[in-house]
């Protein structure tokens, strides 16, 4: 086997998924995305955006209160958010996030069952760490593994130019047809 595949361990996994996520985000103060996991299978997801039917930041700008943007909810509540929805409990549930909680998102975590948080990057308030370890809640300070940062990096890098050309080329008559349907 040549170039075998690399088969992350899963907080690895769940963290790729969450700064993909992440990329969803509609306000440029902070782009954080999460991932609401239980028993290794993905159910919710969540980024910081504005609620279905509202204007994003990156479209009307900031709407800000007492030095805070408050037109967008934050990823760990639209994951908790998306998963009520759709009528799944998240007791027991870990969640993988590009940054740590604020303290209200780790209050809604809390109630909701969460029972561990792994976060990308340590964001502002630090008073999280003391309210996990209150509440019995794991936190981890995610480290990422070199070698699967370098598979990452290499996963698009390798990917065949006919391969890159052909999804091009979807994306073009995908794009064509959106346009002829809109028009008729």
């Amino acid at each position: 086997m040549e170039n075998p595949a690399y088969r992350p361990k899963w907080d690895h996994y769940y963290m790729a998924m969450a700064h993909m996520v992440a990329e969803r985000s509609t306000c440029d103060r902070l782009r954080a995305g999460s991932v609401l996991v239980k028993d290794n299978r993905v159910i919710g997801t969540g980024y910081n955006g504005s609620p279905p039917g509202m204007e994003h930041c990156d479209d009307v700008g900031h709407l800000m209160h007492e030095n805070h943007c408050i037109r967008t909810l934050h990823g760990e509540e639209n994951t908790l958010l998306q998963a009520a929805r759709l009528g799944i409990i998240a007791d027991a549930s870990t969640i993988y996030t590009t940054y740590s909680p604020c303290y209200h998102c780790l209050k809604k975590l809390i109630a909701t069952g969460v029972k561990r948080i792994v976060a990308g990057q340590i964001y502002r308030d630090e008073r999280v760490f003391t309210a996990c370890e209150e509440a019995g809640v794991e936190f981890v300070h995610y480290t990422p593994d070199a070698d699967w940062l370098d598979y990452l990096a290499s996963m698009y890098k390798d990917m065949p130019r006919e391969k890159i050309e052909e999804v091009k080329t979807a994306n073009q008559i995908s794009n064509t047809d959106k346009e002829y349907k809109k028009d008729a």
